[in-house]
């Protein structure tokens, strides 16, 4: 998602699935992880001040369209069972479980977007249409 922002690899890609499809349903700590990546950009000096305030901004402004799935006891147990089935990190496992909550344990009625070669894998096996 980070590529909605900031100018990276996938950042075409990225941005013409938005236009095409702006409907975005993202997990509670969406938010919170391209924070994560665009201050690691800043500290690295990847971006400078002026463009991380810019991509800041833009996640505040998308942040606020898109149709968040919140925390909860039921998405936490789901995100364990998809580390236990598949090679996840924490976070990665809560997004997928947030989509396969957002999709009502139906996965094949959502498409999931993912430019991370293992969560995309992961939601492949689970019967989610991947647009990677």
């Amino acid at each position: 998602m980070i590529g909605l922002f900031v100018k990276q690899g996938s950042s075409p890609k990225a941005r013409n699935l938005a236009t095409k499809d702006p409907a975005i349903t993202a997990w509670w700590g969406t938010k919170v992880e391209c924070a994560s990546a665009l201050a690691r950009l800043e500290r690295e000096g990847i971006l400078v001040a002026s463009e991380a305030e810019l991509a800041f901004s833009r996640i505040q402004e998308i942040s606020e369209q898109w149709i968040e799935v919140p925390a909860s006891s039921r998405l936490r147990e789901i995100a364990i069972r998809m580390l236990r089935v598949h090679v996840l990190r924490a976070a990665d496992a809560m997004q997928l479980a947030a989509a396969f909550t957002a999709a009502e344990n139906n996965p094949s009625t959502l498409e999931f977007v993912c430019f991370d070669k293992r969560l995309a894998s992961a939601a492949a096996k689970e019967g989610f249409r991947v647009l990677d």
